[in-house]
């Protein structure tokens, strides 16, 4: 439902929504960005969707949801063969996580003279190139793989060894990741809360903060009590300059993706509006011939199916 909290950030509701479904309140304002375009209002509790119910999208993104959630819907657009997208807002703060499980796609660039590599990273190898002229000048047209990996098991993965294994590089890692990872666990030993002031909750998510900095092999000085505060006072909070950021990146990705156009996400963007930097971290548990034979075509949820009974945190 709309709350008095909803006015300060979205622009699509006004004093009168208030009380209202948000996406019932929200719909004349969408409608009339572009009247083209057919917008179907569902108000059931995405809870109680059955896994076959995404898999008549071409991608679902999944927005401001406990992270049993976010599992669960991932695990059912990896059975349909559908991208999946994540993303959430705490204030300040906010991430975009993407599976796209397998995902092709064409970029265009001048001939280089040198020789390209069948495998340009852990996770992306080149298909195929095919050329063209353009006004005398010969242009590539590259065709790429990207693999994926599900949030769960994301959300478990060490940095690549290029973020840790020189000191300069584990400081400029932000600690905004060890504070997202344990927030996701705070949320899956709380029944999909958000932490709150108390003491017993202020211990247990130092605890995990701390567990997780260290488990991604960081420096515990860079995960201080001062950042700790302000990510937690800004839990639950919308500010619109970093919604509009986060929304017209993801939505850009989005149009690529469909588009089969330009490199994709790979597969973790978070935003710090406080230091305004906005980095991309690839986590994936497994090498990349792994990761391209061996990846399940679900992730190993524990039953995952079916979606009811997982605590919401929003609306899709």
């Amino acid at each position: 439902m709309v709350t008095e909290e909803d006015l300060g950030a979205q622009f699509f509701i006004n004093q009168d929504c208030v009380g209202r479904n948000r996406a019932e309140a929200a719909a004349p304002a969408v409608r009339s960005m572009n009247p083209r375009v057919q917008l179907h209002i569902d108000t059931d509790n995405i809870a109680n969707k059955p896994p076959e119910y995404f898999a008549q999208f071409d991608i679902t993104i999944a927005t401001e949801l406990s992270f049993s959630m976010y599992a669960s819907i991932n695990a059912a657009c990896r059975i349909a063969g559908r991208p999946f997208y994540a993303a959430g807002l705490h204030g300040f703060y906010g991430y975009v996580f993407a599976d796209l499980i397998q995902h092709d796609f064409v970029i265009e660039r001048s001939q280089s003279n040198v020789a390209s590599a069948s495998r340009e990273t852990p996770t992306r190898t080149i298909l195929d190139i095919k050329t063209k002229k353009e006004n005398e000048k010969v242009i590539e047209m590259v065709t790429k793989r990207e693999t994926y990996s599900p949030l769960l098991l994301a959300n478990t993965s060490p940095l690549p060894e290029d973020y840790t294994r020189l000191h300069r590089r584990r400081r400029q890692v932000t600690p905004l990741l060890s504070c997202l990872r344990a927030l996701w666990e705070f949320q899956k030993l709380s029944q999909g809360r958000l932490p709150t002031f108390s003491r017993q909750d202020l211990e247990l998510f130092t605890k995990l903060s701390r567990d997780v900095h260290q488990e991604l092999k960081l420096d515990i000085a860079n995960l201080d009590s001062e950042f700790l505060r302000t990510f937690l006072q800004n839990l639950g909070s919308e500010l619109s300059p970093v919604a509009a950021f986060l929304g017209g990146s993801l939505a850009q990705d989005v149009i690529n993706v469909l588009s089969a156009r330009e490199q994709p996400l790979q597969n973790l963007l978070l935003f710090d509006g406080e230091r305004s930097v906005a980095p991309i971290y690839p986590l994936h548990p497994f090498f990349p011939l792994e990761l391209g034979n061996a990846m399940p075509a679900v992730a190993p949820v524990a039953n995952p199916i079916p979606l009811n009974g997982h605590p919401s945190a929003g609306p899709l």
